[in-house]
């Protein structure tokens, strides 16, 4: 493998990671169950790896595995025509076409949230994050920051409106500039 190959591997690799979770979400949204989900995005995801070279600019990527996205779940409606459960392909454009654009104000929203985050003081960001976790426990949470449940859910919820109050600001002045 040439050095320019394992480049070439390299930025696939980071555009399509930094990109899955939200490509996933669109496609979700255009095809009826999980499974089926699964099944576009895996074609989704062998298209674009064989594709990615042809790509001019890799800023593009978002914009470009969209459309893949969007014909593969075309085309997995094809293939499904005889089940009932098929949206008309003139629904399946109009919600890729509103998806795409609801899409990229989620990820200025979620672009947002990170930079404010980032500005949670490092103890303060650390209980945040904990809170957040899949198997955490609010009770062990709280305890761990010395304070009492009902406390630790009064300074969470402090938190959450200065995050908020920070998003919004963010995003009002991104649009001013």
């Amino acid at each position: 493998m040439t050095p320019a190959d394992n480049q070439q591997q390299h930025d696939f690799l980071r555009v399509f990671v930094a990109n899955e979770l939200a490509l996933r979400a669109y496609v979700r949204r255009l095809v009826p169950t999980r499974q089926d989900a699964d099944d576009v995005m895996q074609e989704v995801s062998v298209v674009l790896w064989n594709k990615f070279g042809e790509l001019r600019d890799v800023g593009d990527f978002r914009a470009w595995a969209f459309g893949v996205a969007r014909y593969a779940a075309l085309a997995w409606r094809r293939d499904k025509a005889r089940d009932r459960l098929i949206l008309d392909e003139d629904v399946v454009m109009k919600l890729a076409g509103e998806d795409t654009v609801e899409e990229t104000t989620l990820q200025r929203q979620r672009d947002a949230l990170e930079d404010c985050i980032q500005k949670v003081p490092d103890r303060q960001r650390d209980l945040l994050m904990q809170a957040y976790q899949p198997e955490a426990r609010i009770r062990d949470v709280a305890r761990g920051s010395g304070r009492s449940v009902p406390g630790f859910y009064q300074w969470l919820h402090r938190i959450r409106q200065l995050l908020l109050d920070c998003v919004r600001r963010s995003l009002a002045q991104s649009r001013f500039q």
